[in-house]
């Protein structure tokens, strides 16, 4: 965090040291500033895979003779048939789909914790509420160019680098929605 300023009043003055004034950027610029960052997700994916393999093989071998006389009998007739047959054969069919849609719409105020050397922001912000006892987490972190904070001190999620935007939460209704727990040992120790 970075060091308090002294606070000292001037006489017959409204402003004091530190004070912002009405010229003044007043967006985020510097760590322990804070910025409200519009989460703004519409997400939407459809995926469709489909492979096909075969193979077939057949091995097919034997002895006759062996120089010059029959194995089985001794003499020199050839035998009736072969003494190694094996044939195999298989066949591989799999498809898969997926069909996902997201949308989150919020906003959060994040905090600035390190200002980079070449002047981008670092900022994270975390929200947790609470509704009975069912409770919500979204948590946004990311790096943000000064440029791109809008005059009202708000930057949309889609400017963010590297954002980590997490939504979830636990309560009664997520307990209810979970399997219990000896139907999850079973998931697991069933092979089928």
């Amino acid at each position: 965090m970075p060091k308090p300023e002294t606070v000292s009043y001037n006489p017959n003055s409204l402003w004091r040291n530190g004070s912002r004034s009405f010229f003044k950027d007043q967006r985020a610029h510097q760590i322990g500033d804070l910025l409200t960052v519009t989460v703004n997700i519409t997400d939407q994916a459809n995926f469709a895979n489909e492979t096909q393999r075969s193979r077939s093989a057949t091995e097919d071998s034997g002895i006759t003779a062996f120089l010059g006389s029959n194995l089985l009998t001794g003499k020199t007739t050839a035998l009736p048939g072969r003494l190694l047959t094996a044939d195999s054969a298989m066949g591989t069919d799999g498809k898969g789909s997926i069909t996902r849609q997201e949308t989150l719409q919020t906003n959060i105020a994040a905090i600035v914790t390190q200002v980079l050397p070449n002047g981008n922001l670092v900022v994270e912000g975390k929200q947790e509420i609470r509704v009975n006892y069912e409770k919500r987490e979204l948590i946004v972190a990311g790096i943000v160019r000064p440029e791109d904070i809008q005059s009202d001190n708000t930057i949309d999620s889609s400017k963010i680098a590297q954002a980590r935007i997490a939504y979830g939460g636990h309560g009664e209704i997520s307990d209810i929605q979970q399997p219990r727990y000896g139907s999850q040992v079973m998931d697991v120790l069933l092979p089928f």
